[in-house]
C-alpha cells in the first residue's frame, strides 16, 4: 500500500489553499472548476479505489478535465492531499459529551475511530507534520478539551491526545485489514476458523503449547474467530483510559 505524507507541499501554497487565501481573477470567464469540487473529487477517488490511485491527473479524469487545468486551482498533489485531510477533519461531529473526562475522552476516540473507517486511505497518510487547515486546528481545540481542567500540564494534555490518537490509529488498522481480508478472500473469519480447527486439533501438540491451546481454544469459542476488532478496541481503549485515570490521580 502506498504511503502518503501530509506538508509536503509547498507551505505558503498550501496554507494559502487551506484557508481559502488565494488570489481570485477579478477578469475573464467564470472559472469551470472550484477548490472544493476539487478536493471533493479527489475523495471521491481516495474512498473508492485508495490514496494510491489518487493523483493530478485521476482526479482531472473524475471531473472531466485535463490535468494541468488542475494546476490553476490548486499547486500540487501535496497541497491537494493537505487539504483532503482537513476537509475530512471537519466532518467530525466534535460532540461534548456529558460526564466527566473520562467520557470526554472516550468520545474522541470513538469519532476519530469513525472517521478512519468511512475514510480507510487516511490510514496511509503519515500526518506527523498535520496539515495546520482550520479544520486540523479545530479538531485540536475540540481534543484538547476533553482534559482541560483535570490537572495536567500542556505538555501532558498534547501526549494524552497523541496517544489515544495513536492507539485508534493502530486499532482502527487492524479492523480495517480484518475486513479486507474478508472481501479479498470471500469467506469470513468464523467460516476459516470453523475450516481450520479440526485439522489443527488433529496436527497441533497441546502439550508443547499448554498456554496456547488453552487461550487460544477459549478464544475461537467466543468470537468463532481468533480475533475480535471490537472487542480488542473496546478492551485496549479502556485499559488506556485506566492509565490515564492514575495520572490524573497522581497529579491530584
Amino acid at each position: 500500500m502506498t504511503q502518503e505524507y501530509s506538508g509536503s507541499g509547498d507551505p505558503a501554497k498550501s496554507l494559502e489553499l487551506l484557508w481559502r487565501r488565494q488570489k481570485q481573477p477579478t477578469r475573464g470567464p467564470k472559472p469551470a472548476l472550484t477548490v472544493d469540487g476539487i478536493v471533493e473529487a479527489a475523495l471521491r477517488v481516495a474512498d473508492a479505489e485508495g490514496i494510491g490511485a489518487m493523483s493530478m491527473r485521476r482526479v482531472a479524469d473524475e471531473l472531466g478535465a485535463g490535468a494541468m487545468t488542475l494546476y490553476r486551482y490548486v499547486p500540487g498533489k501535496g497541497e491537494l492531499l493537505d487539504v483532503m485531510l482537513d476537509t475530512v477533519y471537519g466532518e467530525l461531529p466534535k460532540r461534548v459529551v456529558p460526564g466527566d473526562w473520562r467520557a470526554r475522552l472516550d468520545e474522541v476516540a470513538r469519532e476519530n475511530r469513525e472517521l478512519y473507517l468511512q475514510h480507510p486511505w487516511m490510514l496511509h497518510v503519515a500526518v506527523s507534520r498535520p496539515p495546520l487547515g482550520p479544520q486540523v486546528m479545530a479538531k485540536y481545540e475540540w481534543e484538547l478539551g476533553a482534559v482541560e481542567g483535570i490537572g495536567l500540564s500542556d505538555v501532558e494534555m498534547d501526549a494524552t491526545v497523541a496517544l489515544i490518537n495513536g492507539y485508534v490509529h493502530g486499532a482502527v488498522r487492524a479492523a480495517v485489514e480484518a475486513r479486507q481480508v474478508i472481501q479479498h478472500s470471500g469467506i469470513t473469519d468464523k467460516e476459516w476458523w470453523l475450516a481450520h480447527v479440526p485439522h489443527l486439533d488433529r496436527i497441533a501438540d497441546a502439550q508443547a503449547f499448554p498456554l496456547s491451546s488453552r487461550v487460544g481454544s477459549t478464544v475461537g469459542e467466543e468470537f468463532d474467530a481468533p480475533y475480535d476488532s471490537d472487542h480488542a478496541f473496546e478492551y485496549g481503549l479502556a485499559r488506556l483510559l485506566d492509565g490515564v485515570a492514575k495520572l490524573v490521580a497522581d497529579r491530584r
